[in-house]
């Protein structure tokens, strides 16, 4: 019983030592932008889908459904 014991908490020792190298080989992060072009064009797109979505806002009314922070927000990502 005590050897079981001993086993779990050197493995557990081994596992805290050795966590970060686990975590880099087993838990990669997916939203890494790997080069100036990828972070570019991820940025392009949120603003793409942000600008979208004001425009869908506006819906058949036209600009007066937007409220003056989305006005600004909106003539700001146009600008980009």
């Amino acid at each position: 019983m005590t050897t079981i014991i001993i086993w779990i908490i050197i493995i557990g020792v081994i596992l805290f030592l050795f966590r970060n190298t686990i975590k880099e080989k087993f838990f990669t992060d997916k939203t890494k932008n790997y080069t100036i072009d990828d972070k570019y064009n991820a940025a392009k797109r949120e603003r793409e889908k942000e600008i979208d979505h004001l425009l869908s806002k506006m819906g058949k009314n036209g600009i007066q459904d937007l409220s003056e922070k989305d006005r600004k927000r909106l003539d700001e990502l146009s600008q980009k």
